[in-house]
């Protein structure tokens, strides 16, 4: 290895959560650039992988990224790592990605652990979703924010710390009203738990450790994203049917948007 900067992800919780690969680089390179070198040196204590450790967090992304490239320019292989995770998502990294792109450094990324997919796995969600992270910024920014994703045809999914769990459910529900909603706790570890509940109804006692949010969409919206349009439109033009009546039959048969079904039918 030589003059580049590896990306790599760590468990977000049971601390064997992490690939052979990712050992094996984290063994290798010069220097490990951490949000927290006591959290990260937890990690390495645990593989008993002695390496010299430098900060890299979010309220110092600008000077880190330039000692970084430093680094690199004069030789060493630099291994960015987060508190747990990928880093880049919801964490330090993509500033400092950028920047090493912009000076024709390698960047190299070894996948792991990552709570977003997690979650969605765990919850039993099928469709598309989208990745709102934490919900960070003055409230009139949060509840824009939100606002732009009130229709569209997808989970939200959304990080959230314990203290803030309560106050950003009735958030949600005041701006996407009630919505099936799926909480996650403390992946991989001993209190992993999920609830189901609705906006508006859900309450958690005593939040403790790490969440994810996952927002269903408007049930409709659930239902049409879990119909083949296109596919139920081809079977009755097939049949026979014209366009124009295959639109109307799917939309009255399961009550969905006109719009959109005309939509799809232009595609065939």
């Amino acid at each position: 290895m030589k003059g580049g900067c590896f990306l790599v992800a760590t468990p977000i919780g049971n601390l064997k959560d992490i690939t052979l690969r990712a050992l094996e680089v984290l063994k290798e390179v010069d220097i490990i650039a951490c949000e927290d070198t006591r959290h990260t040196l937890r990690l390495l204590n645990h593989y008993g992988i002695k390496k010299p450790l430098i900060s890299y967090h979010e309220h110092k992304e600008q000077e880190g990224a330039a000692e970084i490239i430093d680094l690199i320019k004069k030789g060493k292989n630099i291994a960015l790592v987060s508190d747990a995770g990928m880093p880049c998502i919801s964490d330090p990294g993509a500033l400092l990605v950028r920047a090493l792109r912009d000076e024709g450094i390698d960047v190299w990324v070894v996948p792991g652990a990552s709570a977003l997919t997690s979650a969605i796995s765990l919850s039993g969600y099928q469709g598309n979703f989208t990745f709102l992270g934490f919900l960070k910024g003055r409230s009139k920014q949060v509840e824009m924010n939100i606002r732009q994703f009130k229709d569209i045809h997808s989970a939200l999914v959304i990080y959230c710390a314990p203290h803030d769990l309560q106050k950003t459910l009735d958030l949600l529900y005041s701006y996407l009203e009630r919505r099936k909603v799926c909480v996650v706790k403390e992946m991989t570890k001993i209190y992993e738990s999920i609830t189901y509940g609705y906006l508006g109804e859900l309450k958690v006692e005593s939040p403790k450790g790490e969440y994810v949010i996952i927002v269903y969409p408007p049930e409709k919206m659930e239902q049409e994203n879990n119909i083949d349009i296109e596919k139920e439109l081809q079977d009755l033009i097939i049949k026979g049917m014209s366009k124009k009546d295959a639109v109307n039959y799917l939309c009255e048969k399961h009550n969905l948007n006109k719009n959109k079904v005309y939509s799809v039918s232009l595609k065939l």
